[in-house]
């Protein structure tokens, strides 16, 4: 069952990160989004059928998604996916060097994160108070990023972190009775994620959002994986190759957030703050 729930996240991951391409396509083609007309904004996006396309396939790949929850722990479906940002960096054009040292460090991470778990990884359904706490410091890292970080680079971080919220709140629901009082946060951690990603992609590269919203919707549940369900790790190397992961991980954010040469290549703040407004 868990080989199932594997197969099932990597085409999950196929289907969510090719859909992020085509929705990075349309949206950064198309007139300033605001928050102000969310109505609006969202037939705007829906009326090209190259995003709803996009749009699909993401929903599609999240169903997915769920039901490999169903069969495999947390930190293996994430460690299945973590090859989501190579779909990403397929084609577009030749990559810069702070994007090529970015997607080599986050898959060479991904991957270490992979090998430092144990195959026959154990899983709970996670304390309902833990899984809480983690969920506000998820919404504030998010709020944080969106307010410090450049704007396309902070909004795609500031996604990623919500959707990895809302997958720890897939796992715990997932688990049913009383815990499908996390199905109501999960949605809302997923709208306002989604609301992000779309700003991010007027804002930024396609590396510099999508991408950098996939390294944390793929690690930080890993994490997750061993702190909140007690998916317990083998010791030894793998526990080296876990804070090595991580060093990777934070560094592919880095160049991957960091503008070319140190100058901005998202929008103006004032910019980003009118087009929100």
């Amino acid at each position: 069952m868990i080989a199932l729930g594997l197969a099932l996240a990597a085409v999950s991951a196929v289907a969510i990160n090719g859909g992020y391409r085509l929705q990075h396509a349309a949206a950064s083609a198309l007139p300033p989004l605001a928050l102000r007309r969310p109505v609006r904004s969202f037939a705007s996006l829906a009326g090209n059928r190259r995003w709803l396309l996009g749009f699909l396939a993401g929903v599609a790949g999240w169903a997915l998604y769920v039901a490999a929850l169903k069969l495999a722990p947390l930190s293996l479906v994430q460690a299945a996916s973590a090859g989501g940002i190579g779909v990403l960096a397929l084609g577009g054009g030749r990559l810069v060097a702070r994007e090529q040292v970015g997607v080599g460090a986050a898959l060479v991470g991904l991957l270490l994160l992979a090998s430092s778990l144990g195959a026959d990884a154990e899983t709970a359904h996670g304390v309902a108070p833990a899984v809480a706490a983690w969920l506000a410091v998820s919404a504030l890292s998010a709020a944080a990023a969106a307010r410090t970080l450049p704007g396309g680079a902070g909004l795609g971080t500031a996604a990623g972190v919500l959707y990895a919220a809302g997958d720890v709140a897939t796992k715990a629901a997932v688990g049913g009775g009383a815990r499908l009082w996390f199905v109501p946060v999960l949605l809302a951690c997923h709208g306002v994620a989604f609301v992000c990603m779309q700003l991010a992609f007027q804002r930024g590269g396609r590396l510099a959002t999508a991408g950098l919203a996939v390294l944390w919707t793929n690690a930080l549940p890993i994490v997750a994986g061993s702190v909140l369900f007690s998916e317990a790790l083998p010791g030894g190397w793998r526990g080296a190759a876990r804070i090595a992961a991580f060093a990777l991980v934070v560094l592919g954010a880095v160049a991957l957030g960091r503008p070319e040469g140190g100058a901005p290549v998202d929008a103006p703040r004032d910019a980003v703050r009118l087009s929100i407004d």
